[in-house]
């Protein structure tokens, strides 16, 4: 009984921070602390979705919102303009989300290294385009929702709260894929591409599917959460669901907390979120905050390469089997 509670120690402690974190403003009541609880659960939710890729294959995407992006678009559509239930509208947006994923996986997975890179970047900013000149999607301008359309949810407020609720519940999911895929025989493929994709094929390993459906996994989730921020906002641009820098801080949570772990981008998300509202705050390094993320990528690629998760792992040998 031991030995299996160490072996899902990490699971529970990723868990229970995500429901620490979630718990927190419902016992304040606060509305700033729901507020500030969402965008670190958002943030969470996105940066583990991430790791899927990045941190168990080693391919790094610089253009990974365009997930969170089309699933917003999609979702948002689909309320405002087809009236669909906003339970529909999120599976849709990651549905979506996913099938780009999978076509994409199969062009541009061919590619490694700075070339997959550049590629996701390229992806990104050719479906902004092409989003920018979509007139169903509202062209440029966007789309706003109709504060109508909140009535079916208890009004604004209501739907707020509604939000928040479900929120918690993309992260604790995306926690729990994140464990499923590190701990199977299919996460085991994954990581042995991370270390050399050639010897893993050798070994067995279909590299070009594992990489494909790693990569459909790290879509779903934030396709799901994009529709549901953006209904929770009420409006959408292309300028707003597919920003280039929020793929960078993303990238900067896993490395902060550790890459190719599932407690890491958890403690990485919540310590750059926190980070990140007293840089806003902050009259002197409130216009810095991209350079200070570029800094902080820069520090912990030069002495903290595995995040902080790794150096836990290194520094306390006895904490191995719990952090994973």
């Amino acid at each position: 009984m031991t030995k299996r509670i160490q072996q899902h120690a990490s699971l529970w402690l990723s868990l229970a921070a995500v429901l620490l974190i979630g718990i927190w403003p419902i016992i304040t009541g606060d509305a700033l602390d729901r507020e500030t609880a969402f965008t670190v659960l958002r943030a969470v939710a996105l940066a583990s979705s991430l790791n899927i890729l990045l941190g168990y294959t080693g391919y790094v995407s610089f253009g990974h919102v365009v997930f969170y992006g089309l699933g917003g678009y999609v979702g948002f559509y689909l309320i405002s303009a087809r009236g669909w239930n906003l339970w529909l509208a999120i599976l849709a947006g990651g549905i979506a989300a996913g099938l780009l994923a999978y076509l994409l996986g199969l062009a541009i997975l061919r590619l490694r290294g700075a070339y997959f890179a550049l590629a996701t970047i390229g992806v990104n900013e050719a479906v902004r385009a092409f989003i920018n000149n979509f007139e169903p999607f509202g062209g440029p301008t966007g789309m706003t929702l109709n504060f109508k359309v909140y009535k079916l949810y208890g009004g604004p407020a209501s739907a707020l709260q509604l939000s928040f609720y479900i929120i918690i519940g993309l992260t604790l999911l995306v926690i729990l894929v994140s464990y499923w895929v590190r701990t199977s025989k299919f996460g085991l493929g994954l990581l042995a591409i991370r270390e050399d994709e050639d010897a893993a094929e050798v070994m067995g390993v279909v590299a070009p599917n594992a990489k494909t459906w790693a990569y459909v996994l790290s879509a779903v989730i934030p396709g799901m959460v994009g529709a549901l921020v953006f209904f929770k906002n009420g409006t959408i641009e292309p300028g707003l669901a597919f920003p280039l820098n929020t793929s960078i801080v993303m990238i900067v949570m896993i490395m902060l907390g550790g890459q190719g772990t599932v407690l890491g981008p958890i403690l990485g998300a919540a310590g750059y979120e926190t980070m990140r509202d007293y840089l806003l705050v902050s009259p002197l390094f409130k216009n810095l905050q991209l350079a200070i993320s570029g800094a902080l990528l820069l520090i912990i690629v030069l002495f903290i390469p595995r995040g902080l998760v790794g150096w836990l792992r290194q520094r306390y040998p006895k904490v191995r089997r719990l952090l994973i």
